[in-house]
């Protein structure tokens, strides 16, 4: 069992950064592969970022490569989402998300646990 918690989602200006972190409990962090989604209001939750339980494999959804960075400490069972250059569009709330599947994978049906999410809301 894995308890997720993301927190560091706020209120930012168009071109600004924000830095979401996600803290796990459990002593198996380091075999989960871990991602981070989002949902707008009135859409569906949709794949972000996802990073390997090594830390050597990363995939990012196309609409935030080269913007948004996924790392992970697995002493301080934390993965952090550091998000560049926000746009608009990039407002909704983030979810964090585990699995011990261990293939980086983009469909939310995959992942197993979440956390409760964090607002993210840019201005333009």
């Amino acid at each position: 069992q894995v308890q997720l918690v993301e927190s560091g989602g706020g209120l930012v200006q168009a071109g600004g950064s924000l830095r979401l972190s996600c803290a796990a409990s459990g002593r198996t962090f380091s075999s989960y592969t871990m991602a981070w989604f989002r949902q707008a209001p009135g859409k569906e939750r949709e794949f972000v970022a996802a990073m390997s339980w090594d830390g050597d494999t990363t995939y990012y959804a196309h609409s935030v490569k080269g913007r948004f960075t996924i790392s992970r400490d697995n002493a301080k069972n934390t993965v952090y989402l550091q998000m560049n250059n926000l746009k608009p569009e990039d407002t909704a709330v983030y979810y964090c998300a585990a699995d011990l599947d261990g293939r980086i994978r983009v469909s939310k049906l995959d992942y197993v646990y979440w956390g409760q999410g964090t607002q993210v809301t840019v201005s333009s």
